[in-house]
């Protein structure tokens, strides 16, 4: 790929995102799919939340564009089978166009948590059969790789369905999840572009063009919120352009660089797990202890509290790229950096809080509690 194809790809997936959005609100408003304002909820006025379906248009223009190009123009083919490895990219695509709709429909109807799950898997099946796994792994502590056979399937899509959600559950701040998505894909690029992986360049360039087109709707104050359409569906694509990118170089610290890049919320995730657990409530049931809910309460505004994150999703994604690239000299004093900034977080955050005591009373924490609430984590 050239920095030609590359603007040109970024280019149509931003403006037909941007020309689609409009277009989504509407929908969005005549179907119904509205946060309306509440006790959870940050947003003061009803917001329509199927701006996925923008996001999946920019995508698809893009990707139509990338292939035109390669017939017509003769732009590098970015779909070519990589170290005798097979990937049937259809059966990708049609992997990824599940996932849209899963999220679609649930932005609609508000699916029920097992069939909304059910669907992510059978997305994230259909990805693994087109030959996209994890299938091996060098290893660490001595010669040669750990081959992973029959254990690749359910591995992949453990991978792709957690992506998903990792970024589905940090969306709850105008111009979050889309910005959180665009660093830590910025990051799989550099990564792509320096070990010649073209399919995941081209693929980054154009999540990375989708996102930018939807902040222009989304970023504070926001006209349209993403919905699980685009959660989902940014999540799900995120995983698979890092398994482009670094599953199948089969090195292990490469396998730093997506869970650097998408720490944030994959920190995020697991803590709510924790939290939720302990408090012996569903998973899926929302609360207000998330990473933005915790900021603003410390006194930040929702501008401020973007941005923050944002900045923090740049720093270990920073952190990953140059652990993968420098020696053990320079690599261990990053890690440990990346992990003390991470460390001072939880604790001034408070992440687990209360939820670590043992005679903790969800009721005694009312803020980070609203039962009365629909489920969606927003």
């Amino acid at each position: 790929m050239d920095w030609l194809e590359c603007g040109v790809l970024f280019a149509v997936a931003a403006v037909v995102t941007i020309a689609l959005t409009p277009l989504a609100r509407k929908l969005a408003i005549k179907l119904d799919a509205i946060d309306y304002p509440s006790a959870r909820r940050v947003n003061m006025l009803p917001i329509p939340r199927m701006g996925g379906v923008a996001i999946f248009g920019g995508i698809l223009a893009a990707l139509a564009v990338a292939g035109f190009g390669v017939y017509a123009f003769g732009w590098v083919d970015p779909f070519i089978d990589y170290n005798g490895i097979e990937v049937n990219y259809w059966g990708v695509l049609l992997g990824t166009v599940l996932i849209f709709l899963v999220g679609a429909v649930d932005d609609v109807v508000d699916l029920n948590p097992k069939a909304k799950m059910l669907g992510q898997i059978v997305a994230a099946c259909v990805v693994a059969c087109s030959g996209l796994l994890f299938s091996s792994i060098h290893n660490p502590f001595g010669e040669g790789y750990i081959e992973f056979g029959w254990v690749a399937y359910p591995l992949t899509v453990f991978y792709l369905v957690a992506f998903a959600n990792v970024i589905n559950l940090i969306d709850g701040l105008d111009g979050l999840a889309a910005g959180i998505t665009g660093i830590s894909v910025i990051t799989i690029l550099l990564f792509a572009v320096l070990t010649g992986r073209f399919d995941a360049a081209l693929f980054s360039v154009i999540l990375v063009g989708v996102c930018a087109g939807f902040l222009k709707s989304n970023f504070f104050p926001a006209s349209i919120f993403m919905g699980d359409s685009g959660a989902l569906l940014l999540g799900f694509s995120l995983g698979v352009i890092s398994l482009f990118a670094v599953a199948r170089s089969a090195l292990f610290v490469s396998l730093l660089v997506p869970i650097l890049a998408a720490g944030v919320p994959i920190l995020d995730t697991f803590f709510a797990i924790v939290r939720r657990k302990r408090e012996h409530r569903p998973i899926d049931e929302a609360d207000k202890g998330h990473i933005h809910h915790r900021l603003m309460r410390a006194g930040f505004s929702q501008r401020a509290t973007v941005l923050i994150m944002w900045a923090w999703t740049a720093l270990l994604a920073a952190c990953g790229v140059i652990i993968t690239w420098a020696d053990n000299l320079v690599r261990i004093p990053i890690f440990l950096i990346a992990c003390a900034v991470t460390a001072y977080a939880i604790v001034k955050l408070r992440l687990l809080g209360d939820a670590l005591s043992h005679h903790f009373n969800p009721r005694r924490k009312p803020e980070l509690r609203d039962p009365q609430e629909p489920k969606r984590d927003r």
